[in-house]
């Protein structure tokens, strides 16, 4: 998904507008989520750009939507470009930095 999202609109509110678009994103990401794994993989990952405009999106956490939706609205800007892109998600396995070594 990469889109600008409008937050302008002569017969709705702002908050409503956030609502709508927060509830686009959420579809999206559980549409995205629900789709077959390929071989090899362990789970859907996904890479997230937000900013004002497409020239000034940084990347971001999936976690963070959210909140910069909700920083764009209190900004009172008129338009916001997100973007989320799927990618394969492999599990690693973390250090036990040292719980189980013979001493």
């Amino acid at each position: 998904m990469k889109k600008t999202f409008a937050l302008t609109h002569p017969k709705k509110a702002v908050p409503r507008i956030v609502e709508s678009v927060k509830s686009e994103v959420k579809k999206y990401i559980k549409r995205e989520r629900n789709k077959q794994l390929p071989s090899g993989v362990d789970f859907w990952d996904f890479d997230c750009k937000f900013g004002h405009t497409e020239q000034e999106a940084k990347v971001i956490h999936l976690k963070e939507i959210n909140k910069c939706i909700d920083e764009a609205e209190k900004l009172e800007l008129t338009s916001f470009y997100l973007e989320i892109l799927v990618k394969d998600g492999i599990r690693t396995k973390k250090p036990l930095d040292g719980l189980f070594e013979d001493e």
